[in-house]
């Protein structure tokens, strides 16, 4: 390869699509096809260039984006492997937000998923162009024209096959190359090499009706092509093959290919396509940005000034940190200083790479359009961006799905605490979609992520990395407690130990108050009984129950508290008495009012295919959901619906299992419910004996 490239030059382009498509595989065979690699690894074996991290080898699965690169056709391809697993849809996105278009593979046995839709629309969200490519057409059962159909029906019928498969199955090696007119015939091993002839008889008359189509469709692309084709009917050769490359752009039709990755048939005439018509930086020349005084603006690919976007953050072995980044304007040189516009900082930047999966190869400079990586970076996280000092801009960051999972972790061992602290919080800088927690309220460490793969990938880590071992347990549910019904106490705290004493006497009423408003405090002393010195200390003993709870140990809430009466001792009265006796008076009203819990809610949007609606209501029914509307989105349905925290503990999980791995679902806090009364009892006794445990390992 080059040392260096004209952008034009570049094709940046994600790979992206539904879980076990055939992503890396495809990758893989681009890479052998080009000569980047001399023998198609496996998935089965942990030897694909991209798969290269241990999860990836332990799990059989993608689960971070790798950045590979290779030439062809004297264009340099930088291609971005991305996960299917919903678990690991920032990555996706990423590589998304850098690309100039999306390729999109779509298992032929499976069909289009829920995954492929999430990465359609994250596409069209970037304004990108879009290829698919028909994969596994080596397996039995394949239907392309099906396949063909469903995408159409999915992504509209400008979706346009530039090769189909002439013996799709066992013994699938053959293409119809519908631009060349020709039958694509692949040799055995995956080498990709091929012989081409052209085409005959049927053959012949199917590409010659497809070409027509695709002359509409490139004619449709630029006005003074329509008219020629108005005039004349018809458009000479080259005038198609100039105009390919903006009808691919403005996305007048979609290209589709048919390949099989694990064979490498179809795959070069796929990469000749790219290589000639397939976007480059130059078609996105300007991007959004927001300028030093925070104004919209726009940043230009032909600036002279060096503008970075970091899409990616990782750690690797025997590296350290390495960040991943695009060049968005002028060009960016090993040990240049850069200004960090979101953290206010410079950065120097350290040897430059670009990346083939795990291989890394030293450049001292990269042009705008490119992407490559640098190390060490001390202050630059997932998101920001590096500019020139003499022309200051923020780039728009990617915006990263809510957490749908969460999971408590505890220590197998004591004394683990800060490295567990700063194992949690490097990966949570690392992984936009990864959050945790330390919730005072139900006294455990909470992971958040988008499945369970995820998170026992982030477990994986923890212990590979930090060498910090923790346990699961379920999150436990952040109850309230609140009141029906009014009440008031008086209550006298006395205590004579000898020497000075304690006296407080407090009158107090409660009532229930409105909802999410908290416990509110008010004073109506009136005379000179109680000295108003003493109601910051009454105060602090109510709030000291609305802490720890007084019906089953959670927090109080929606109560209206009034202090308006009382007693005390011109010697034993003291503030630590008035805080005893407000903290006594509080429990002993609140238990008269009625006391009752209340459950977080939260609503939760599921998107399935239609044939899983009917289980996935039957579930929600069981979950004590309630189910708020039925949309359709293309040819997916969209459940809403309220379900309580407790019933969505590993739901992602339940979900995927309910849709044969098509349903995805995301999850938001909406408000407090009243717990049924045929629930509380249970949960009043779980936390009772949670209680005694904790008293007994005291």
């Amino acid at each position: 390869m080059k040392e260096s490239y004209q952008t034009s030059d570049l094709r940046n382009f994600a790979v992206v699509g539904h879980a076990s498509a055939g992503k890396t595989m495809l990758c893989e065979a681009m890479l052998m096809c080009s000569g980047r690699i001399g023998r198609m690894g496996s998935i089965a074996a942990g030897t694909t260039a991209s798969d290269y991290h241990a999860s990836e080898q332990q799990h059989k699965i993608s689960v971070q984006a790798s950045l590979l690169n290779t030439e062809w056709l004297d264009k340099k391809f930088n291609i971005i492997d991305t996960p299917g697993y919903a678990d690991f849809i920032s990555e996706g996105i990423g590589a998304l937000r850098v690309g100039d278009f999306a390729l999109v593979v779509v298992n032929a046995a499976h069909g289009l998923g829920v995954g492929t839709d999430a990465v359609w629309d994250y596409a069209n969200h970037y304004g990108l162009p879009k290829m698919i490519a028909v994969n596994a057409l080596d397996k039995p059962n394949t239907d392309f024209d099906l396949i063909v159909e469903e995408a159409r029906d999915h992504f509209g019928k400008n979706v346009f096959p530039m090769t189909l498969p002439l013996d799709a199955g066992p013994s699938f090696s053959r293409v119809l190359d519908v631009l060349r007119n020709e039958v694509v015939t692949y040799k055995p091993g995956g080498n990709g090499r091929y012989s081409e002839e052209p085409a005959q008889g049927g053959l012949a008359d199917r590409v010659h009706e497809l070409h027509r189509q695709l002359v509409e469709y490139v004619a449709e692309s630029d006005d003074s092509l329509m008219e020629k084709f108005f005039d004349k009917g018809i458009l000479g050769e080259e005038e198609v093959r100039a105009g390919l490359h903006k009808a691919v752009q403005k996305q007048v039709f979609v290209p589709l290919f048919a390949v099989s990755a694990e064979r490498n048939v179809g795959v070069a005439r796929m990469m000749d396509f790219i290589a000639k018509y397939g976007s480059a930086p130059t078609d996105r020349a300007d991007v959004p940005a927001r300028d030093a005084g925070g104004l919209p603006g726009i940043v230009s690919l032909t600036r002279p000034e060096p503008v970075v976007y970091v899409f990616k953050t990782m750690n690797e072995p025997g590296v350290g940190e390495l960040s991943l980044f695009r060049v968005y304007s002028g060009s960016v040189h090993s040990a240049e200083e850069l200004f960090n516009k979101n953290r206010q900082v410079n950065e120097r930047l350290g040897q430059i790479y670009v990346l083939n999966g795990h291989d890394r190869v030293t450049v001292p400079a990269l042009v705008a359009g490119d992407i490559g990586a640098t190390v060490k970076l001390r202050e630059t996280r997932t998101g920001d961006t590096l500019c020139s000092p003499r022309f200051t801009v923020e780039l728009p960051k990617v915006e990263y799905p809510n957490p749908n999972i969460h999971v408590a972790v505890k220590l197998r061992a004591k004394g683990d605490e800060d490295k567990l602290a700063v194992g949690l919080a490097t990966l949570q800088q690392e992984d936009p979609t990864f959050r945790y927690r330390v919730d005072d309220e139900v006294h455990q460490t909470i992971i958040s992520g988008q499945g369970e793969i995820h998170l026992q990938v982030i477990i994986e880590r923890l212990a590979r990395r930090f060498g910090v071992s923790v346990e699961q347990e379920e999150p436990r549910v952040p109850y309230r407690e609140t009141i029906r019904a009014r009440a008031e106490s008086r209550y006298r705290h006395k205590k004579q130990t000898g020497g000075a004493g304690q006296f407080a006497e407090v009158w107090m009423r409660i009532a229930p108050g409105p909802r999410d408003s908290g416990i509110v405090f008010t004073e109506s002393l009136v005379g000179n009984d109680v000295d108003r010195v003493f109601v910051p200390s009454v105060e602090k003993g109510v709030r000291s129950v609305g802490n720890e709870g007084a019906y089953a140990g959670y927090r109080i809430t929606d109560v209206k508290v009034d202090f308006y009466g009382g007693k005390m001792h011109p010697v034993d009265s003291k503030d630590i008495a008035f805080q005893v006796a407000g903290y006594h008076a509080f429990k002993e009203s609140f238990m008269n009012a009625s006391p009752c819990l209340l459950e977080p809610l939260y609503t939760v949007a599921i998107t399935t295919p239609g044939d899983y609606v009917g289980a996935v209501l039957g579930d929600l029914s069981s979950r004590r959901g309630r189910i708020l509307g039925v949309d359709s989105e293309g040819h997916f349905q969209v459940i809403r619906a309220t379900v309580p925290y407790k019933q969505l503990y590993h739901y992602s999980t339940i979900l995927r299992s309910l849709t044969s791995g098509r349903g995805r679902h995301s999850e938001n806090f909406s408000h407090y419910e009243e717990v049924p009364i045929d629930q509380v009892a249970g949960i009043v006794a779980e936390a009772k004996a949670r209680k005694d445990a904790l008293a007994a390992e005291k």
